[in-house]
């Protein structure tokens, strides 16, 4: 049994009420109770509390992330959230400062981390479709990655000291939903990512 952290970070809009995100979230939350797993959901709209937040951290096995891309980046209310819940854990419980000290003071940056020995998950969507990433022809991307895009959560991650876990995306999500497509994608995400290797009969 694990413990499994799921972090929905959604900024609801007119356009775009966060319907979607939260299914993932809910899908991913059904997949683990399944497996025996204990989860905690967390969705960062309806408001949270930094120390439970930390301690969910220190509990959780795996943390899961889930949020739409907006102008590149996390939604404002996720970034808040790390930033309240990520600064007060540098206090040993998630990190311990930034990893230096006063006697190498320029060696060992963001190698502090307190939750070493777990692991995160990133599961994004986007308005983007997927022919925008891994493209040099592609004039905006320019050839780069889904995970070069969001190499600043892939950091947070490690500054924690948490191991990465293959991200998913669900591609095009405003223009050409593909929803019943990306379900299923996702459900086999998670079966290779997770699902566990049933014991030898006896």
């Amino acid at each position: 049994m694990s413990n499994i952290l799921i972090i929905n970070g959604y900024q609801p809009y007119d356009f775009a009420p966060g319907s979607l995100n939260r299914a993932f979230a809910e899908r991913a939350k059904a997949f683990f109770e399944t497996q025996g797993d204990q989860v905690r959901v967390t969705t960062v709209v309806e408001g949270y509390d930094v120390e439970a937040e930390i301690a969910s951290h220190q509990w959780a096995d795996t943390i899961i992330l889930q949020f739409p891309i907006h102008c590149m980046a996390t939604p404002w209310n996720l970034k808040k959230y790390q930033d309240e819940v990520y600064t007060a854990g540098m206090d040993g419980r998630l990190a311990t400062g930034d990893g230096r000290s006063a006697e190498a003071p320029t060696e060992n940056y963001g190698m502090s981390g307190a939750l070493k020995g777990k692991t995160y998950m990133l599961s994004v969507t986007f308005n983007a479709p997927v022919e925008a990433f891994n493209n040099p022809e592609q004039a905006f991307f320019a050839g780069a990655s889904v995970d070069t895009l969001l190499y600043p959560s892939h950091q947070n991650g490690k500054f924690l000291g948490l191991e990465k876990l293959p991200t998913f995306v669900a591609y095009d999500v405003m223009k050409n939903p593909q929803v019943e497509a990306d379900f299923a994608r996702f459900d086999a995400h998670l079966r290779d990512t997770f699902a566990k290797v049933a014991e030898p009969a006896e």
